[in-house]
């Protein structure tokens, strides 16, 4: 009987966390099948004219755009957008914009002065990017500093690892022998993991201790922001950090940099000397090892943001039917679907962050291992 207690419970709790996990996915779906009036302001000529086509005018229905509905969802924005009322208005927090003008130095202001293609102080905003209008009536884009929802994103998480670590720290310091529990048994057994089945097998035990402050950093950083952005809820959650290429970019620019400023004589003599090949093949071979170090980094950079960024297409489009076939028969098969994926990808975020992981440090370790030939 308490079995099936506990059963009942889990069964509603899952139910209940589905529905706020979906809730905003449909709340800004059904904008798209609103009607138009609240956002359109009608022109003078038919203000002039019948009130009643203005009034069929305003409320002529939106076709739905399964395309723009997910890339409004996967690209980053300079608002945190939480749900869609009825209304088709929307509910979002605003974020600070920081420019650099040539005309108007340094500039500091909250998105909300540039909502709805609102103009403030010459600035604006198209197709996702700041503009501003100068004195010549020329359109030039500023220095643009702002704190947009992927590096909101990324402060929250790096703030809440932050806080993890220093806490499990502290802990350790305070008992040299003690048994984790709670969160510390969650995360002390994947440090482990990380030393002694990353690490150390590929960088070595002699240099592995070196390079562990940047491989937990960056597993723990990636995995922090792909469980984020799984729930499409309210901050800090539900922000594309890893979908975003720049950040992929830049994670795998910092890998590619610390690769090659530890790389030994033997491994740049392997690139550029190509020991053991004919030297008629090294002409070849040299701009091949070249092309290789930049290749490795670029593999790094697509691979994590193509699985990130295809889960939540995959979800969104999943979604998507609903709104597309406009009926509700299709729900209970298309939230089956979500959850089934949702599923997958809290797998996949754990899997792209070991992945990104490992392959670091093997490239790092193929780079400051010393080769005995």
């Amino acid at each position: 009987m308490l079995k099936g207690n506990k059963n009942r419970k889990l069964i509603i709790v899952s139910l209940i966390s589905a529905t706020l996990t979906l809730f905003p996915y449909f709340g800004s779906a059904q904008n798209y099948n609103e009607t138009s009036g609240q956002d359109e302001h009608v022109n003078d000529s038919h203000s002039a004219g019948n009130h009643t086509s203005d009034f069929e005018d305003s409320h002529v229905e939106k076709e739905f755009n399964a395309g723009e509905f997910i890339l409004d969802h996967v690209k980053d924005s300079h608002e945190w957008h939480l749900w869609t009322k009825a209304d088709g208005s929307h509910v979002s927090v605003p974020l600070p914009i920081i420019l650099l003008s040539k005309e108007q130095g340094l500039v500091a202001f909250f998105s909300s002065k540039l909502a709805h293609g609102h103009h403030y102080n010459g600035f604006f905003i198209e197709e996702g990017k700041i503009y501003e209008e100068t004195t010549n009536h020329e359109s030039i884009a500023p220095l643009d500093f702002s704190i947009t929802k992927n590096v909101a994103g990324m402060m929250i998480a790096s703030l809440l690892i932050l806080i993890l670590f220093i806490r499990m720290g502290s802990i350790y310091r305070k008992k040299t022998h003690t048994v984790p529990s709670g969160l510390n048994g969650f995360l002390e057994p994947m440090i482990l993991f990380i030393r002694d089945d990353i690490a150390i097998p590929n960088i070595g035990e002699d240099k592995y201790e070196k390079f562990m402050p940047y491989l937990l950093t960056v597993f723990f950083f990636i995995l922090m922001n792909n469980l984020m952005g799984l729930v499409p809820a309210v901050i800090p959650f539900g922000a594309n950090v890893t979908g975003n290429i720049a950040v992929t970019l830049v994670l795998s620019t910092i890998t590619f940099i610390i690769t090659q400023l530890n790389g030994t004589k033997t491994y740049w003599k392997h690139i550029v000397a190509t020991p053991g090949v004919p030297f008629w093949l090294a002409p070849v071979m040299i701009p091949v090892e070249i092309i290789g170090l930049f290749s490795k980094p670029f593999a790094l950079m697509i691979r994590l943001f193509a699985n990130i960024t295809a889960g939540h297409i995959i979800i969104l489009s999943l979604v998507s039917l609903i709104f597309i076939f406009k009926s509700f028969a299709i729900a209970p098969v298309s939230i089956a679907f979500v959850l089934f994926m949702d599923c997958i990808e809290i797998l996949v975020a754990f899997l792209q962050a070991y992945v990104f992981t490992l392959l670091s440090a093997l490239f790092i370790g193929l780079a400051a291992k010393e080769h005995h030939h």
